[in-house]
């Protein structure tokens, strides 16, 4: 993708993964970047050639190719207010990355002529490993390879049905929080077994990468895994039957249904 001005509405939390993603991703080199937000002191130590900051949205979508709106969901209708006499459907694509909020709810205030994609990246986007799952409008499907072309650079994407992206939300966006917990119980079980607390954390993560690298390079399945490193009577299938008795599988379950059910909750208000 080359000479694509892309604006990200909202450089909070996740527009700032975004941006900084699409910095190591090398897209800055041939497509500017414009980041907007109300309060820009955040982004004083943001200096590069290609990116220029404002708390103007107007601006920013009269120079952009490519809008990406990242701000929070009770925000949005009053954003869409703003810029929708400045969106040109026959230049512009825009992207929400917002919980909850769907297509028809953004056609209702800027129109059905306009290409929409909702994308749910989540923040391993700024280390170029985000999880990306995308759905469109009809006009969107002729954008799909540009927003595909934003988001293969920081990670992977996949294109779902847009009644899907609730579930999206919770096992891709929330699913790093419940991943770090995981990451920390891990860390802090090293430490009770001995290690300093940097050189757990340091096992914890590896650990935890190795296992999800075994299964992106061979696609395999996890109990397949799991069978290679379990050995009758051995340590590690005493643990993890300790795990599953107190519920270690169903918790995380659950944890997912709840999270799914708030989102939903989310919607409705």
């Amino acid at each position: 993708m080359n000479n694509q001005t892309i604006a990200i509405i909202g450089a909070g939390n996740l527009g700032l993964a975004i941006f900084k993603g699409l910095e190591k991703g090398g897209l800055l080199e041939t497509n500017p970047v414009i980041l907007t937000k109300r309060d820009l002191s955040s982004l004083e130590k943001i200096s590069q050639r290609q990116v220029m900051i404002t708390t103007d949205n107007v601006k920013a979508v009269q120079s952009a190719d490519v809008v990406i709106l990242a701000v929070q969901p009770k925000q949005l209708i009053g954003v869409l207010e703003e810029i929708k006499d400045h969106i040109d459907p026959k230049r512009h694509t825009l992207v929400s990355v917002i919980t909850a909020v769907t297509i028809a709810q953004i056609e209702q205030v800027i129109g059905k002529d306009c290409a929409i994609v909702r994308a749910m990246p989540n923040t391993a986007i700024a280390a170029l490993q985000s999880m990306t799952c995308i759905a469109c409008n009809s006009l969107g499907q002729a954008k799909l390879g540009l927003v595909h072309s934003i988001f293969d650079c920081v990670g992977k994407t996949m294109e779902i049905h847009e009644e899907l992206m609730q579930a999206a939300t919770v096992v891709c966006a929330s699913g790093i929080a419940f991943w770090m917990r995981f990451i920390r119980a891990t860390t802090q079980g090293g430490v009770q077994l001995g290690f300093d607390a940097e050189d757990a954390q340091q096992i914890a993560v590896q650990t935890c990468l190795g296992a999800a690298s075994l299964l992106a390079d061979n696609g395999g399945h996890p109990e397949k895994e799991i069978d290679r490193v379990t050995t009758p009577q051995g340590c590690t299938i005493s643990g993890l039957n300790e795990m599953e008795h107190h519920g270690l599988s169903s918790a995380l379950i659950k944890g997912l249904v709840t999270s799914f059910e708030r989102i939903n909750a989310m919607k409705k208000d």
